[in-house]
């Protein structure tokens, strides 16, 4: 839906509740007229509820005054005396229209000075979750979020089972796009295969503004913007969905490039703009290797123990096929790897692991995994083949910049198609169709020789650069994606490991994610504040008794 059809949507919601309660604004001592007035009837609808004014700016949030609008049913029948349960019922049930027969049909009465207090339990109970789900959307939506690393795209900087807080304000909060969906939930409501979200009822893309822009090396969590797959959606037809922007599938990468960056990887190294890429010290890039002894076996616990070696190990044949091996764990770590052709590869290998494994007395050679520049693999973005297109090797490229043109030709048009089809067209609202014919680039069939961006792009990698699907395989992240910075690590959990005291990584816990440096855990700082609330919570509630 574009900007105008909201406007419409909007008109039409002031209507229907101009229609709907202007007898009520008149028996409560009000103007017919106020009830038609846009945001300012909110108000006054504020004062004939007994409700505080800032009651306004929740019912202006998106998601948030979808929650609000049962609430607001209620609250208005309660306030000219319909209390009973089935007043409750009807009103939530018709979705606001019972009020109009309440409106046009019975001599109600206005309580001035009702009495907020619920009069039940159950109502109690119910206003407390209320107010619950409402306070945590907010901060879900607006603030803060958690979030699970469910991958080792990141590895050794974040772990499979690491839990995060991530920041939706540092680069500005995006304002909900599905307007009407089940709060704090994605896109599957759990246990179901059922959408969480209705989605022909979309708002227009806005970001709140942020107070940082997002750097190179910068790790972020972003929506997937080729999610249409059925795999994420869990609907199990096999089929293509559709999916809104803020409902396609979470995923955190580090960002390599921003706007107006040239970028290319050479020999599995990335350049931007002529430059090797800056990485903090937190950062340690991973590829695999082939490993050559004199026909000793490789040790799981050597390397895990003693090398930092965390990851896969697979022992080859000839064919570099891999024929015996296996992931660490507890059951596996006392056990050594055999091959027959003396020929291992590792896989997450970091180079100063790769250097220490070098220096064991039966280890002949350690040699990382680098595609040739002439070695094609057919899913790198663009997907058009040729040299310098596999995921060690990538020919410069332009990351496209907010108001910047760039020349379209034959050649340029596969890095700048879907931007211009999708995050430039279908998900603004804009039909927009590039076709070609012989040397003409035609958009809705009228020749281009030019284009010029509405939005920025990024360029997302994993630091796992041989074990993460990224921005190589399905080009550039809009901004119209990111989600937010992952700024704490609250948990983490060691899904190889026995015992509940072991799966914690006690020393990732309550630790910042950025800045540079070693890892470092404020846990027992903030344990200390949480004992420290307790104590004086505690001591405040005798204060108050005596």
């Amino acid at each position: 839906m574009t900007l105008t059809h909201w406007v419409i949507v909007f008109l039409i919601i002031q209507v229907i509740h101009f229609l709907g309660t202007w007898k009520l604004y008149q028996k409560a001592g009000f103007k017919a007229w106020e009830a038609a007035v846009p945001i300012y009837n909110a108000y006054i609808l504020t004062k004939i509820i007994n409700r505080h004014w800032a009651w306004v700016i929740l019912l202006l949030i998106p998601v948030i005054n979808v929650i609000m609008l049962p609430v607001i049913w209620v609250e208005i029948l309660r306030s000219f005396g319909k209390n009973s349960v089935i007043d409750t019922f009807l009103g939530v049930i018709t979705l606001g229209f019972y009020i109009y027969y309440i409106n046009y049909t019975q001599d109600v009465k206005h309580i001035k000075e009702r009495s907020l207090q619920p009069r039940t339990t159950a109502g109690e109970w119910t206003s407390s979750i209320l107010f619950a789900i409402v306070a945590a959307s907010i901060v879900h939506t607006y603030i803060m979020q958690p979030y699970n690393i469910p991958t080792s795209s990141l590895e050794k900087t974040l772990l499979v089972g690491d839990f995060l807080f991530v920041s939706k304000f540092h680069y500005g909060a995006r304002t909900p796009i599905t307007a009407v969906s089940l709060p704090m939930v994605h896109d599957t409501i759990p246990k179901t295969k059922l959408k969480s979200y209705i989605p022909k009822i979309e708002l227009p893309y806005f970001r709140i503004p942020g107070f940082q822009k997002i750097k190179r090396s910068d790790i972020v969590v972003f929506n997937w913007p080729v999610d249409t797959v059925d795999a994420f959606h869990h609907f199990g037809d096999g089929k293509y969905h559709y999916k809104p922007i803020d409902k396609k599938s979470n995923y955190v990468k580090r960002c390599v490039g921003i706007p107006g960056d040239s970028l290319s990887i050479i020999n599995g190294k990335i350049f931007v703009n002529g430059a090797p890429l800056k990485l903090p010290q937190k950062a340690k890039p991973q590829y695999s290797y082939t490993i050559k002894t004199t026909g000793k076996g490789l040790n799981l616990k050597t390397l895990y123990k003693s090398l930092d070696v965390t990851d896969a190990v697979y022992s080859l044949n000839a064919n570099k096929q891999a024929i015996n091996g296996g992931v660490y764990s507890k059951s596996n770590i006392n056990n050594s790897l055999t091959s027959p052709t003396n020929t291992y590869m590792l896989s997450a290998l970091t180079e100063v692991s790769a250097k220490r494994i070098e220096s064991l007395s039966y280890v002949t050679s350690v040699k990382p995994l680098i595609s040739d520049v002439q070695e094609v693999e057919s899913k790198i973005f663009p997907n058009i083949g040729g040299k310098m297109a596999n995921r060690d090797q990538l020919g410069s490229f332009y990351i496209p910049e907010e108001g910047k043109t760039v020349a379209i030709t034959a050649k340029s048009i596969p890095f700048y198609k879907r931007i211009i089809e999708v995050y430039e067209g279908s998900e603004m609202g804009i039909e927009n169709k590039i076709t070609t014919t012989g040397t003409d680039i035609l958009l809705n069939n009228s020749p281009i020789t030019e284009y010029t961006f509405k939005q920025n792009y990024y360029w997302m990698m994993g630091d796992n650069r041989h074990n993460s699907e990224d921005s190589r395989y399905w080009g550039y992240v809009p901004e119209t994606h990111i989600v937010g910075k992952p700024v704490f690590l609250f948990m983490s959990f060691d899904g190889n490991a026995t015992g509940i005291l072991n799966k914690i990584r006690w020393n990732r816990l309550m630790t910042t994610v950025g800045g540079d440096g070693k890892l470092t855990s404020y846990r027992y700082l903030v344990f200390g504040l949480i004992l420290a609330y307790f104590v004086f919570s505690y001591f405040q509630s005798k204060k108050k008794k005596s």
